[in-house]
């Protein structure tokens, strides 16, 4: 039986209302489809091993393409920073092949992430407008060929030219993927998800800094440098993902019945390939009563996009993800350059591998603390405010700890840094999205996420440009004090982020309250609000006032 049409005689529900479904912008002929929202509430009603068995095949079809894809792409923004250290004894580093100064490598770092705010909103924006999967797939591309050229690099104009262009091509991939996940999946299900995917940073992280070893052992090659070896293999690796992707990845699902979108193609999107869809059948059907706010996809309007950014909700998610994405990219792009203040003994191989343990307790603490996270929504503050916490002590005991004889105390630090920025950007865009998808619909989550990530990169500038080797008195400090300062003022914008986030879970209950319950079966149009299967699941499942008061009531039954 169709899950989209109730048996004879099923009892209507007077307390709902029909829904018209908008034309879909689409590049072919637009098609309306008329759906009655108790034939969603009747008829065949899938139970939840179905729904998880539609699930984990979106999952296979999207989590794994989305890993890898973030895992080069990161790999490419990042490997600059390992390159200051690559054969340093031999002079064959970045600094000394294209004869920059400390100040200038700063410069570079930073000018990425200046485009990257700049073009981050637009390119979400775009994204809503177009094919999803090519406008990913695009991405792609563009960071594989920037990084391939990165490997050509002679002087300082090409290194701020190319970390220029690396920004704009980039802008808008990770605030993307979060958008991308709510067109399949209920804001319970993408917290899980979004870290799944982003443990990609972390391995990558690790990965490149074991890998270097070997790409230094190249130095010299066919007239290349260790680093140069390495920006070109990355690059050349990421084209190719990039092209697989525009026949992997699946476009935005369709309601069953309707024309795919794919099979019309304006004469500007003639050439991309068709990717296959992720459900048919009665799958597609599962899929569509259990998500159906995805499938009515209204047109958004620039007073749509106002909205989204008059509201106060967008700031505290915002101070949030400046602090941990600026403390985060800071001790990536300089983790080596950190490591050698500690220990000024060791060799670049020996910094290289050093780096890769600090990524592996980020990834550890993201396996650990997002499941437990989505599961525990409401106290997601929480969760965010533990982990920055961390944090700051690892900051702590890298600044303060060890003696001059031993210095591993200090390193210790840096691991504590990594297990506690693991969570927390995954948990800053799950709540953007689980905040914005009820109230704004598409274009909330895409501008929103958009902003969150884009102009919460500010923090990236702070750390890159003018902290570490951008902080010259910092950074010619003798001893124990090099680099103290610079630790100090993330500190401070890590308890700024705190602050942040206990001030929105407040704000959040006094403000929203009970609404946020109702609201997570609304689509963003007041007139039209949806409640389907994913939200009336959560409100079954997920009732409760967090993981505090749940806490509570398990040691009250245990007193009584």
């Amino acid at each position: 039986m169709s899950l989209l049409h109730p048996p004879h005689g099923a009892t209507k529900n007077p307390s709902t209302e029909n829904v018209q479904e908008e034309p879909r912008d689409s590049d072919g002929p637009e098609r309306n489809l008329t759906l009655n929202q108790d034939d969603l509430e009747a008829g065949s009603e899938a139970d939840i091993a179905e729904i998880e068995r539609v699930y984990r095949k979106i999952d296979f079809r999207i989590i794994p393409a989305f890993w890898v894809l973030y895992f080069l792409c990161s790999a490419i923004r990042s490997n600059v920073g390992l390159a200051q250290t690559m054969n340093i004894e031999s002079g064959h580093d970045l600094g000394s092949v294209l004869n920059l100064t400390p100040h200038q490598i700063s410069t570079g770092l930073a000018l990425f992430y200046v485009c990257y705010v700049v073009f981050d909103l637009p390119s979400n924006l775009i994204m809503t407008k177009l094919s999803p999967h090519v406008w990913m797939s695009r991405i792609v591309i563009g960071v594989g060929i920037i990084g391939s050229c990165m490997a050509a690099m002679k002087a300082a104009w090409s290194l701020y030219l190319l970390r220029l262009l690396l920004g704009i091509v980039i802008a808008g991939m990770w605030p993307g993927m979060a958008y991308y996940l709510t067109l399949f999946y209920p804001p319970s299900r993408t917290g899980k998800r979004i870290g799944q995917y982003y443990t990609a940073a972390q391995i990558s992280a690790a990965v490149v800094g074991l890998v270097s070893a070997g790409f230094q052992k190249m130095d010299g090659d066919q007239g290349l440098v260790g680093f140069q070896w390495m920006f070109l293999v990355y690059g050349v690796i990421t084209v190719a993902v990039g092209i697989a992707l525009l026949f992997w990845l699946p476009d935005r699902p369709t309601p069953p019945g309707q024309q795919d979108a794919t099979t019309q193609r304006s004469k500007y999107l003639s050439w991309v390939p068709r990717s296959p869809p992720v459900l048919t059948g009665r799958d597609a059907e599962i899929h569509y009563r259990d998500l159906t706010r995805v499938y009515k996809r209204p047109r958004w309007s620039l007073r749509n996009l106002l909205q989204v950014m008059l509201d106060w909700r967008i700031w505290p998610l915002l101070i949030m993800y400046f602090g941990v994405v600026g403390v985060g990219i800071g001790v990536q792009n300089y983790a080596t350059v950190i490591i050698k203040s500690i220990n000024p003994s060791l060799s670049g191989i020996e910094l290289s591998l050093l780096s890769a343990p600090i990524w592996i307790m980020d990834l550890i603490a993201i396996l650990l603390v997002t499941p437990i996270s989505d599961r525990f929504h409401r106290s997601r503050a929480l969760f965010f405010s533990l982990a920055a916490s961390l944090q700051i002590t690892g900051l702590l005991i890298t600044t303060y700890a060890g003696s001059e004889s031993n210095s591993w105390p200090r390193y210790g630090g840096l691991l504590i840094i990594g297990f506690g920025l693991g969570p927390t950007v995954p948990i800053t865009m799950t709540w953007t999205t689980e905040i914005f998808q009820p109230r704004h619909g598409e274009v909330g989550v895409a501008a929103a996420s958009a902003v969150v990530s884009g102009w919460g990169n500010l923090g990236s500038i702070l750390t890159t440009y003018a902290l570490y080797e951008g902080w010259s008195a910092d950074a010619n400090a003798a001893g124990r004090e090099k680099y103290k300062k610079s630790n100090l003022v993330m500190v401070g914008i890590l308890g700024g982020s705190i602050l942040s986030a206990l001030s929105m879970h407040v704000l959040v209950r006094v403000f929203d309250g009970k609404k946020q319950e109702v609201l997570a079966g609304a689509d963003g149009d007041d007139d039209t609000k949806i409640v389907d299967g994913a939200a009336r699941r959560e409100v079954e499942q997920r009732g409760f006032e967090g993981l505090g008061r749940s806490i509570f009531k398990v040691f009250k039954r245990g007193r009584s």
